[in-house]
């Protein structure tokens, strides 16, 4: 099984994260953010990844960055040597009067690019910098590339759910195995 945990303590957040990507969409998640604990779990339940996250922290801004760190530490050691995933995914989904655009390339590089086009500095509980510097840290951490865009909507919450969804679809797609080259990886250099 494509499984991990990490264990990230420091002097300012406690995480432990547990991932299985081969799993059924099963989330717990206990963030002491209620609208990122929402997007985790929509996360989860979109991509079929189980996660297991639990963190707490001192500041907000710690907390966020810390969660993204584990979250893509966690992504990259269950992906193992990536043999025989699809390796990119993409994604183009509505929520309401909202729509989001989601590409991934799972080849390690890490990189991160947004055009999240909030209205407000705050969406629910969480600050819209913080949503973007989650998506910052999980990308370089994780070593994938992410490109998220919202294409447009009115509804600030409606658009970051669009793109949690998005990402979600994204990554189902291509940690996918392709039975045809389940011994491969899926690279001209032969490595990721």
């Amino acid at each position: 099984m494509r499984i991990a945990k990490i264990e990230r303590n420091t002097s300012e957040t406690q995480i432990v994260v547990e991932l299985n990507l081969d799993g059924i969409g099963k989330a717990d998640i206990k963030v002491d953010n209620k609208f990122l604990t929402h997007m985790l779990t929509t996360l989860s339940k979109h991509s079929l990844i189980d996660i297991n996250l639990k963190a707490y922290g001192d500041l907000e801004h710690h907390l966020v960055e810390d969660v993204g760190i584990a979250f893509g530490i966690a992504l990259k050691n269950a992906l193992g040597d990536k043999k025989g995933i699809i390796r990119f995914g993409s994604a183009l989904i509505p929520m309401d009067e909202s729509l989001a655009q989601v590409a991934i390339d799972l080849g390690g590089r890490g990189y991160c690019i947004h055009e999240l086009k909030c209205e407000h500095n705050i969406v629910e509980d969480l600050p819209v910098s913080l949503i973007e510097h989650f998506f910052e840290s999980f990308a370089s951490n994780a070593g994938i590339n992410l490109h998220l865009v919202i294409l447009h909507g009115n509804d600030d919450h409606h658009k970051i759910e669009a793109i949690y969804k998005a990402l979600a679809v994204s990554l189902r797609n291509a940690i996918k195995i392709d039975p045809r080259i389940s011994d491969k990886v899926p690279s001209t250099k032969g490595i990721i």
